[in-house]
């Protein structure tokens, strides 16, 4: 194992696209979404566990969710849970963590992870992380892990490759453009060309080269994480950090840099990826029944019920009778039933919710 290796796990979302079972004070990346013993965060953590050293983990999170965070991950110790005062999207969150890498180690490689994507091949997903630590070594390349599309998917941003791959690497190719999630004969379009790939949202560089691309692109953000500097690693940095973090541009990675770097380059590959954006998501990655239903839950009983995915507690009897292609997950104190095709309606339920029933349901 590389002890010149890091591991920045972003962990700060809310997920209200799986609300009723991922709420403000418990998000999914903190829950067993795919009923395996073990949260999403923790299959996180070890599917790099065996790249990165224990102590090479930064968890990136929103403040409330620290005691969280130490509970489900025993081996990294506080100081490697840096803690958000406000969500500001990816880019401050990655500014962050770099400067207290860099503290430690400013010949680190560094890759950067959602808390809550599934990967079911981790063997070839292991190679191609491999591959991709050893294509960064030299210049300034800033790499993100591309997916070959399975279905013309409207929900996923697409990375346009350039013709030719790079040299001793067949499966790395300079980026082209990067497009937000198209609308479906623009995803049709992109699915049968062969040029465009998914967005997984994981990156691989030097930490040089991600700070050389702040200095050039987000130079505002670097510049204030430069300005308490000396706070790094002192009993004053949460001060701080609460003080600047606000100041910060609410801006992705992916808007501030990739997109305006001429050195991103993708790994085009297939390891069973989905970012586990929805129920939509899970149910496809979800055993199913005869009858096509994916089914969490030890009481469910489903009767001329096809296509529909039930998430209830395991001492909670649910009988459903005659739905086809439905959601129904309950909690605690929320029940949700809504059509598989209707699921984007979910982020406006939970607006409406917060607004008419009070934040004790979201």
């Amino acid at each position: 194992m590389d002890k010149n290796n890091y591991c920045i796990i972003m962990a700060g979302g809310v997920g209200s696209r799986f609300w009723p079972l991922s709420k403000d004070k418990h998000p999914k990346q903190f829950l067993d979404i795919l009923g395996a013993g073990k949260t999403l965060i923790q299959l996180t953590y070890e599917r790099f566990s065996s790249i990165c050293p224990k102590e090479n983990f930064f968890v990136v999170t929103n403040a409330n969710y620290k005691s969280l965070v130490l509970e489900q991950l025993p081996h990294i110790k506080e100081d490697q849970v840096l803690l958000e005062p406000i969500r500001r999207n990816t880019a401050p969150c990655i500014a962050y963590a770099n400067h207290k890498i860099e503290k430690r180690n400013p010949n680190a490689s560094i890759i950067v992870t959602p808390a809550d994507h599934l990967i079911l091949n981790e063997t070839k997903f292991l190679k191609v992380l491999s591959e991709g630590i050893e294509f960064v070594q030299d210049g300034d390349k800033l790499l993100t892990l591309g997916i070959t599309p399975s279905r013309p998917e409207t929900g996923y941003g697409y990375i346009q490759v350039e013709n030719k791959s790079e040299d001793s690497y067949a499966d790395v190719y300079p980026v082209k453009t990067f497009t937000e999630k198209p609308h479906l004969e623009m995803a049709k379009i992109f699915h049968e060309s062969g040029e465009f790939f998914w967005n997984s949202g994981i990156f691989v560089w030097k930490l040089g080269a991600i700070q050389n691309a702040f200095s050039a692109f987000l130079p505002e953000i670097k510049h204030l994480f430069e300005s308490i500097e000396d706070k790094i690693d002192g009993v004053e940095e949460q001060e701080f950090i609460n003080q600047i973090y606000p100041k910060c541009e609410n801006i992705s990675i992916d808007y501030g840099i990739l997109e305006k770097s001429e050195n991103v380059f993708v790994y085009c590959s297939e390891f069973g990826w989905s970012d586990l954006g929805t129920w939509g998501s899970l149910y496809e990655h979800s055993g199913k029944d005869h009858n096509a239903n994916a089914i969490q839950g030890e009481n469910v009983m489903l009767y001329e019920s096809k296509n529909c995915l039930v998430n209830v507690p395991n001492d909670k009897l649910v009988v459903v009778q005659g739905l086809k292609d439905y959601i129904v997950v309950e909690t605690d104190n929320s029940l949700l039933i809504c059509p598989r095709k209707e699921e984007q309606e979910i982020r406006k339920i939970v607006n409406d919710v917060k607004i008419t029933k009070g934040k004790k349901f979201v």
